[in-house]
C-alpha cells in the first residue's frame, strides 16, 4: 500500500493508523498547491479531489477520506484492535467519534486555515470551537481515550486535527480532559515514528 500524504495534513492519522496496524506500506507526499507528487506524478491522476489522504492499494484501487481510510486499514488487520467490528453497537459508537471529529472539529478548526477570515469572522468561528470543545471535554471525562481504555483509529483522528489547533493559539490546556488524552496519544511509538517521518517533531 502507499499512503499520499502531505505533512500535518490529516493524512496523519492514516500514517499513525497503518504504523498501529504493523502493516507494510509506503508513503509519498504531495505538494497540495501544485498537485504534484514528490517522484513528479500528476496528483489529480490519483485523487481527482485533489486532497489527502489517498491510499493506493495493493491492486491498484484508490481510497480516500480519513474516516473511510482508517476503517478499511482496521478491519484489514483486526488483530491490531483499533476499531470494534461492525454489528457490535461499539462500531457504531466509534462511527459517532468519526462523524463528530470529521464535522465538529476538523471542519471547525479547519475553517481558520481560510485566508480570507475577517477577525469578526475569526471571533465567531473560535466561539463555535471553544462550544465543541467544551463539548468534547466532558464526553471524555474519566477516560483514558475516547473508546474508553484502548486506543482506537480515533484517537489518532482526533490527536491529528488538534495539531491544528496549535497553529492556530488555541490552547488546549483549556480543557483538561482532552488534553490528557491528547498527551497520552502524543507519547504512543507510533505517533513519534510518523510524527517524524513527516518532519513534524522538529
Amino acid at each position: 500500500m502507499k499512503l499520499y500524504y502531505s505533512p500535518g495534513a490529516c493524512s496523519l492519522a492514516a500514517h499513525i493508523v497503518l504504523i498501529e496496524a504493523g502493516c507494510p506500506f509506503e508513503i509519498e507526499r504531495v505538494d497540495i498547491p501544485k498537485k504534484v507528487t514528490e517522484t513528479g506524478a500528476d496528483y489529480w491522476e490519483i485523487n481527482p479531489k485533489g486532497y489527502v489522504p489517498a491510499l493506493k492499494l495493493d491492486n491498484g484501487d484508490v481510497l480516500t477520506e480519513v474516516a473511510v481510510i482508517l476503517q478499511y486499514i482496521a478491519d484489514q488487520n483486526q488483530a491490531a484492535n483499533l476499531a470494534p467490528r461492525f454489528g457490535n453497537i461499539e462500531r457504531y459508537h466509534l462511527l459517532e467519534w468519526l462523524n463528530f471529529i470529521a464535522t465538529e472539529v476538523q471542519k471547525q478548526i479547519g475553517a481558520l486555515f481560510n485566508p480570507k477570515m475577517t477577525p469578526e469572522m475569526k471571533v465567531v468561528q473560535l466561539g463555535v470551537i471553544e462550544r465543541r470543545m467544551n463539548a468534547l471535554d466532558k464526553m471524555l471525562a474519566g477516560k483514558q481515550y475516547l473508546m474508553g481504555d484502548d486506543f482506537s483509529l480515533a484517537d489518532a483522528y482526533l490527536f491529528n486535527i488538534l495539531l491544528w489547533a496549535k497553529k492556530h493559539n488555541i490552547d488546549i490546556a483549556k480543557w483538561p480532559n482532552v488534553s490528557a488524552v491528547n498527551a497520552r496519544v502524543a507519547a504512543r511509538a507510533s505517533v513519534i515514528e510518523a510524527m517524524t517521518a513527516e518532519g513534524l517533531n522538529q
